[in-house]
C-alpha cells in the first residue's frame, strides 16, 4: 500500500491550528490534526454546492460570483463552469498556503481554476470582504471551514452567526442566491438563515454524489431590493 507522505504544512492566520498537506499516490488531502478537511478524491458536495445555487438563481448574463474558500479549487471550478464568459469570480481565501499549494501542487485536479481569466484572487478573510460588499454578487457560495461550526478557526464561526448573515445578505444583488457547505446538520444555523429575510432550502447530499457521508447544503435566495 501507497504510503501518505507529508508534503508541505502551515498555520491558520490567527489560530493555533496547523493545517498538513498528504499526497497519496496521485491524490492529495488536506488534515487539521487526523481530521480530513477536504481531498481530491471527494468533492461532489463541493462542486453540488455551485450547482445548486446556480439552479436557483436561473439564467442571468455576466453573474458576479464570491466563493468563500479555496479549498482544492473544486467549488471555484464548477461555478466557473456553469457561469458565462463575461462572468466574474471572486474567490477568497484566508491561508496564503493553500494559495500555493493549488498552482504548485494540486491545481491541476480541479483544472486549475485559479488560471481562468474570470477569476479574481483575494487573500483575506471573506467576512472582511462581505462587510464591505453592498449589493455586489448575484451568486455567495460559503465553502468555510466545516460549516457553520468552526473546526480549524473557530472565528469562523462569526460567518454564520445572525450579524454575518446580515452581512451576506447586503452583499447580494435582489433575487441574489446564498448557499453554503456543512458538513453535517445545524440546527441552530438552519433557524438563524431562515429568519435573516432568504428564502430558504437545504439539500442533503453525499460528499461523492452518489455514495459517501451526507453533507447539507442550505440555499437561500434573497427577494427584495438590495440596499
Amino acid at each position: 500500500m501507497l504510503p501518505h507522505e507529508l508534503v508541505a504544512s502551515a498555520r491558520v492566520p490567527g489560530h493555533d491550528a496547523e493545517l498538513h498537506c498528504y499526497r497519496h499516490d496521485r491524490d492529495y488531502t488536506i488534515r487539521i490534526g487526523r481530521v480530513e478537511l477536504m481531498s481530491t478524491r471527494v468533492h461532489g458536495s463541493e462542486e453540488l454546492l455551485a450547482e445548486l445555487a446556480f439552479a436557483r438563481l436561473g439564467a442571468r448574463p455576466a453573474p458576479r460570483v464570491l466563493v468563500g474558500g479555496l479549498g482544492m479549487g473544486f467549488t471555484l471550478a464548477r461555478a466557473l463552469a456553469l457561469a458565462d464568459a463575461q462572468a466574474t469570480a471572486t474567490v477568497v481565501e484566508l491561508v496564503p498556503a493553500i494559495v500555493d499549494w493549488n498552482r504548485d501542487l494540486f491545481g491541476h485536479c480541479a483544472g486549475h481554476p485559479l488560471r481562468d481569466p474570470r477569476t479574481r484572487l483575494v487573500v483575506d478573510d471573506v467576512g472582511a470582504v462581505v462587510r464591505a460588499a453592498q449589493a455586489a454578487y448575484d451568486v455567495i457560495l460559503m465553502d468555510v471551514d466545516n460549516g457553520p461550526e468552526g473546526l480549524s478557526r473557530p472565528r469562523n464561526e462569526r460567518l454564520y452567526g445572525d450579524s454575518g448573515l446580515a452581512h451576506l445578505r447586503r452583499a447580494l444583488r435582489e433575487n441574489g442566491v446564498l448557499a453554503v457547505w456543512s458538513s453535517a446538520d445545524h440546527y441552530a444555523f438552519d433557524r438563524r438563515v431562515r429568519r435573516s429575510g432568504f428564502e430558504v432550502e437545504q439539500h442533503h447530499v453525499r460528499a461523492r454524489r452518489t455514495k459517501g457521508p451526507r453533507r447539507t447544503i442550505w440555499v437561500a435566495q434573497r427577494k427584495g431590493s438590495a440596499g
